[in-house]
């Protein structure tokens, strides 16, 4: 491999050059300028290979390996793995968050899909309003900010773009599905969830002797909700 390259086959020695006009400037040296007094005619010398050392690319090569560059730098910096965003977060005091927190990187890697149900109290004004609803944590993990979540600066509560949300007060439902799950509402057992990659049910009621195959229920305690409970299902990938 050529000493400009490195290993993820980009070649470095491009990197200064914004222009092939640039590129075929560094190849004139003092004397061309000095003798042929025309940049111009200078960088048609480089390019023909009559002026200048070393290896002089065409237009065309310069282009496609400038090209070449930038999408080898982009697999690249894609390939680097993103720090989680609960990363170096001390949240021993807060049971809910350090849940979440230990589940973040299997649920964003797709090993795990998780459904957080929340029933919270708000404020508005001097009155009290109830709302819950169902969570597809890794939708929201890939369309939210989530470092806010874990720095505490927001409180993760559901909304009417969620899985399912219920404004008691009001009587606002709303359901949706997400990239993850199907909502069925038509079951005997009210609400279920349907997992997109492996078809298996969620049945999230709590009377349920279980929530479906490869799934489990957790009733988390905390004193920032009203009530949380975390679905953890494990789809079965195909070798």
């Amino acid at each position: 491999m050529d000493k400009d390259y490195d290993k993820e086959g980009v070649d470095s020695s491009l990197d200064n050059f914004d222009s092939y006009e640039e590129y075929l400037n560094s190849h004139i040296t003092d004397t061309d300028t000095y003798y042929l007094e025309d940049e111009e005619l200078a960088r048609q010398l480089v390019e023909l290979g009559i002026q200048g050392k070393g290896e002089i690319l065409s237009k065309e090569e310069f282009e496609k390996r400038k090209k070449d560059n930038e999408i080898a730098k982009k697999a690249k910096q894609e390939n680097v793995p993103k720090k989680l965003a609960s990363a170096e977060k001390d949240l021993s005091n807060f049971k809910f968050l350090q849940e979440l927190a230990d589940r973040e990187e299997q649920v964003r890697n797709g090993r795990l899909t998780t459904i957080i149900f929340i029933r919270d109290i708000i404020h508005k004004g001097n009155k009290k309003r109830e709302i819950s609803g169902y969570i597809d944590y890794h939708h929201r993990l890939k369309t939210e900010n989530f470092e806010d979540y874990f720095l505490r600066k927001k409180k993760l509560l559901p909304t009417p773009q969620d899985l399912s949300y219920y404004y008691w007060d009001g009587q606002k439902t709303s359901i949706n599905e997400s990239p993850n799950f199907r909502v069925d509402t038509y079951s005997e057992s009210g609400l279920q969830f349907k997992n997109k990659r492996d078809r298996k049910i969620i049945n999230v009621d709590p009377d349920a002797e279980t929530p479906g195959d490869n799934t489990r229920r957790f009733e988390i305690e905390t004193d920032e909700y009203a009530q949380v409970v975390i679905y953890d299902h494990y789809t079965r990938r195909k070798n």
